[in-house]
């Protein structure tokens, strides 16, 4: 999956969708998929772990294999077993990663016919933010999300990261039509790019514009943000992409009230790393030792 370390929004578009600057960066936490070819099938097979993920044309699973044969003339099918890890409506583009690791995957049981090129170029055409995963991990993305720059990791890939959601999701349409555009910051993207090289992932340097209209939406994301940043110490708290995920930076220690407040039961935690992947690899996750905090979490819940 990947966070948007800072999400500015520049404009909102004649065709009702808008032109975003924003750097985005891939993570170590991801869904499970396995892959399997069905020879002389007519139709993909998609099976889910979550009852309520459509496993019909309208996943972009499936979207991204009719496109992958669209393209290449290829006519092979697959059976898919997708086991969910990231929360829908989290924010994180668990659908977008799944599409472009659909993407990848059947590009490799084919033998390669297409290019990284054209597997970038093509995943924009089914979401705005399929093809960053094509990038080697570290984009600056405009337009919708699909004019993908590779830049060098502006942040160390071992900065300690803690992603706090709660249980509602957003949705990112309503999220959009619900932006004030007055009120968004008048930071120049690039000099937030150029400010998180010099001096990392400080507070101001993490601007999202989506935070306006989905604390509005839901005011207990931000009093959750704001108890973050008095009662922890993480160098920044910022929402990523259209929520409701938070993103701390600077430690994966989650702090004590998310255990002892009835408030905050049902929220998925998870410790999370950067990544970055090599030209003709896909992404793969760093190990990392348990945290004392992860570890109770997973007791407590009978994992």
């Amino acid at each position: 999956m990947r966070i948007n370390v800072f999400l500015r929004v520049v404009r909102r578009r004649e065709d009702g969708y808008h032109d975003l600057a924003s750097l985005f960066h891939v993570i170590d936490l991801g869904d499970e998929m396995e892959f399997e070819r069905l020879p002389g099938a007519t139709r993909d097979e998609l099976s889910c772990n979550v009852a309520d993920v459509p496993t019909n044309d309208s996943n972009l699973v499936i979207k991204a294999l009719n496109l992958f044969r669209r393209k290449t003339g290829a006519s092979d099918f697959y059976r898919i077993d997708l086991e969910k890890v990231v929360p829908h409506g989290a924010g994180l583009g668990g659908g977008s990663g799944n599409a472009a690791t659909t993407l990848w995957a059947a590009n490799e049981l084919a033998g390669r016919p297409a290019s990284e090129e054209q597997l970038l170029e093509w995943g924009g055409e089914i979401g705005s933010d399929i093809s960053v995963f094509f990038s080697r991990g570290a984009a600056y993305c405009t337009g919708r999300g699909e004019i993908v720059e590779d830049v060098d990791p502006p942040l160390p890939l071992d900065t300690p990261l803690l992603l706090v959601k709660p249980p509602v999701g957003l949705s990112t349409p309503e999220i959009f039509r619900a932006l004030d555009l007055s009120r968004r910051s008048t930071a120049d993207p690039l000099q937030l790019l150029a400010g998180l090289r010099q001096e990392g992932a400080v507070q101001q340097l993490c601007v999202n514009d989506l935070e306006q209209p989905a604390f509005d939406r839901l005011p207990q994301l931000l009093q959750l943000k704001q108890r973050l940043q008095a009662e922890a110490c993480f160098q920044s708290v910022f929402m990523t992409g259209s929520g409701s995920t938070i993103v701390c930076v600077g430690s994966d220690e989650p702090p004590a009230f998310l255990f002892d407040e009835a408030q905050y039961g049902g929220l998925f935690l998870s410790p999370a790393r950067l990544i970055t992947r090599q030209q003709g690899q896909w992404y793969a996750r760093h190990a990392r030792e348990v945290s004392r905090q992860e570890a109770a979490f997973e007791e407590a819940l009978g994992c």
